[in-house]
């Protein structure tokens, strides 16, 4: 009797965690492998994009599917290429797939590299922000498609910054590859859902549409915590550096350092002047992390914010904090037009000069926001 109740206590258990598994969209794939039985399809991936264990490029070779060519975004194809490199075309070693790119000087697949194209599917794990250039990358891809008249798919992923908050980027002056659609820093959305939203809003040129779908997850819902499985990018290696990533980015128009050249990438702030803090590291370069990292060779002071386990969307608390304790004024911020990007405005950056509140800061935004979760309310899958 003992046996038996052990038995069905493990099952029940077994099951309760199978339905707690979040389950990706590359994962689901009775729900997308008869999209592309019999088509000519191109994937836009990178090292996230796995099936269990199983990159999703040897998974749909394996099933047959006729994969004629992966795009490769910022980083490659496997994730190894430095921030901001160039990514250059090239063959994948493991299977001959040629590998072409849409990172650098050219960021939307060409009328030509489509020909041999009947469906182009998109899975790359983001993290919520902005700024992170796979989102921009899927913008692109869709305005191809949707100029080309090619299918977009878009196998979902989790959120690990599931907030809204941050400026609105609405001024087209400040649209750039760090930022292309009008969106606050946090955007609240998965991929599948921003690309409902790119679609539905008319944000791809010429407010044309590309035929979507998506592919819904299980086992998720906005607001549930998530660990991603893989380092998204080579100086987001862990939990805490996509945590604390939103609210240290728009450090790379300053003067300081982010860690970038060290083990703890946005994981530390630095400068190089002792009153800046009493943890120190120096930035060196690092084969496929940076290999021109900002204050390279340096002894950068600061903090250590592997000790900040509070921080959570997009904060202002240490971005204020070192413009005060540099007493740079406006030379803090040694790459304005870089800074401004990031943030989506040029408002940000001439509060904080001015000593604007955080309280008046953040009001600022609130009409903006509510309008972006207006639209945002239509889009929602989960």
């Amino acid at each position: 009797m003992k046996k038996c109740f052990l038995l069905l206590l493990f099952c029940l258990l077994f099951m309760l965690n199978i339905q707690a598994r979040v389950r990706v969209g590359a994962e689901l794939i009775p729900d997308y492998l008869p999209l592309l039985k019999g088509k000519q399809v191109a994937l836009v991936v990178n090292q996230t994009s796995t099936v269990g264990k199983v990159h999703l490029l040897d998974t749909l070779l394996r099933l047959g599917v006729n994969v004629t060519k992966v795009f490769a975004p910022e980083h490659g194809f496997r994730g190894n290429a430095d921030a901001g490199m160039d990514v250059s075309n090239d063959k994948d070693t493991r299977t001959g797939i040629p590998l072409v790119s849409i990172y650098g000087k050219e960021v939307k697949p060409s009328k030509e590299q489509l020909a041999d194209v009947d469906v182009v599917v998109f899975d790359i794990q983001d993290v919520g922000t902005r700024f992170y250039t796979y989102i921009s990358t899927m913008h692109y891809v869709m305005e191809a498609c949707a100029e080309n008249g090619k299918d977009f798919i878009v196998l979902d992923r989790p959120n690990p910054n599931d907030y809204v908050d941050g400026p609105v980027l609405k001024d087209k002056r400040f649209s750039s590859f760090v930022g292309v659609d009008a969106l606050p820093v946090l955007h609240g959305c998965t991929v599948g859902e921003l690309a409902r939203m790119m679609n539905g809003e008319g944000w791809l040129a010429n407010g044309a549409t590309c035929k979507l779908q998506v592919v819904k997850m299980k086992g998720w819902r906005h607001g549930q915590p998530y660990s991603l499985p893989i380092k998204p990018s080579p100086n987001l290696p862990n939990d805490r550096a996509v945590r604390l990533y939103p609210s240290l980015c728009l450090f790379e128009g300053t003067v300081m350092s982010v860690g970038r050249g060290t083990d703890l990438p946005f994981q530390v702030l630095g400068y190089p002047r002792e009153n800046m803090g009493t943890f120190y590291f120096t930035p060196q370069p690092l084969p496929g992390m940076d290999k021109n990292p900002v204050l390279n060779d340096q002894k950068c002071y600061g903090v250590d914010l592997r000790l900040d386990n509070e921080t959570k969307g997009f904060s202002l608390k240490y971005l204020k904090y070192f413009y005060a304790k540099s007493a740079l004024g406006e030379k803090f911020f040694s790459k304005p037009d870089f800074f401004d990007k990031l943030a989506g405005t040029d408002a940000l950056r001439k509060q904080i000069t001015q000593g604007v509140s955080d309280a008046s800061i953040r009001a600022s935004w609130n009409d903006d926001l509510k309008a972006y979760r207006q639209i945002r309310s239509k889009y929602l899958l989960y």
